[in-house]
């Protein structure tokens, strides 16, 4: 059996105190990587030397893994889509539930050259994964948060494309650009004050309340406005795709149907869940 490095087997050990052992070695082996030490190198029992600054680098970041601070906002950056993103505290983390969105739209999609608008882009991690998987598409973006907008356009510029963003709240227009689009998708905030409490601390403590959290007696707040724009800024036959609460399947579905969009669905994630929901105008 190979023995792993002393460095790597004491983060690792430290870890599994307060993760499942399969994400302890993940986060082992993302900080691992970090300092420039591949992964191949530790699964061969190679020898690691770490400087000083690595050794403090080591340590803060497990201090910071015990606060339950997320490993991507630690290290500033995570994968989305086969994609490298930087992401901070000023945006939500991307998940793999995203990704399923994403994936679906590109699936879906039969236009070589399809205009698309990413409402609540946050990274820009919907926009430009799809802007890279559909390289003649127009796609364009927009945020409330400048901080977001920020760094939505150093997300794009890392990964070598080119996207509209503008800073905009959604909840306070009648209009979007004085264009219509294909594709409308957004990923908007859902979750409720009172299912705050179900939820793990290292989101709640961590990711920005504003792009989790909707009032208690208005859930469905950003949906209603996002089908009322989509409907009026859509082109003929044109989508709208969302991601969802789980819990609110039949009622995103009510609102695409009372808006006269056709072919509705309202489709699982890889578990099993109501998340994503779907219509043409």
């Amino acid at each position: 059996m190979t023995i792993r490095d002393e460095h790597f087997t004491d983060l690792q050990a430290a870890l599994s105190t307060i993760y499942s052992g399969k994400e302890a070695e993940s986060i082992a082996f993302l900080v691992f990587e970090h300092l420039g030490i591949d992964k191949t190198e530790v699964l061969a029992g190679k020898k690691i030397i770490l400087n000083e600054s690595d050794r403090q680098f080591l340590s803060g970041t497990k201090a910071r893994l015990f606060t339950n601070e997320p490993i991507q906002y630690i290290l500033g950056k995570t994968v989305f889509y086969g994609l490298k993103f930087d992401v901070n505290k000023e945006v939500l983390i991307p998940r793999q539930e995203t990704e399923e969105l994403v994936d679906l739209i590109i699936r879906e999609n039969t236009l070589e050259k399809p205009s698309i608008l990413d409402i609540g882009t946050g990274s820009g991690c919907i926009a430009i994964s799809l802007k890279k998987n559909i390289p003649d598409a127009d796609v364009s973006a927009c945020d409330i948060r400048r901080k977001a907008i920020n760094l939505a356009k150093k997300n794009a510029r890392l990964n070598g494309i080119e996207i509209q963003f503008h800073q905009k709240d959604v909840l306070r227009i009648a209009s979007l650009y004085g264009k219509k689009f294909d594709i409308i998708v957004s990923n908007p905030p859902y979750i409720t004050k009172k299912e705050k409490i179900l939820m793990d601390s290292n989101v709640v403590d961590f990711e920005p309340a504003e792009a989790l959290f909707v009032p208690e007696n208005n859930p469905l707040v950003f949906y209603e406005c996002i089908i009322e724009l989509a409907a009026r800024n859509l082109t003929d036959n044109g989508s709208v795709y969302f991601e969802i609460n789980e819990s609110r399947g039949a009622e995103v579905e009510m609102l695409l149907n009372k808006a006269r969009f056709k072919a509705v669905r309202i489709i699982k994630d890889i578990n099993g869940k109501d998340r994503f929901a779907t219509g043409n105008i």
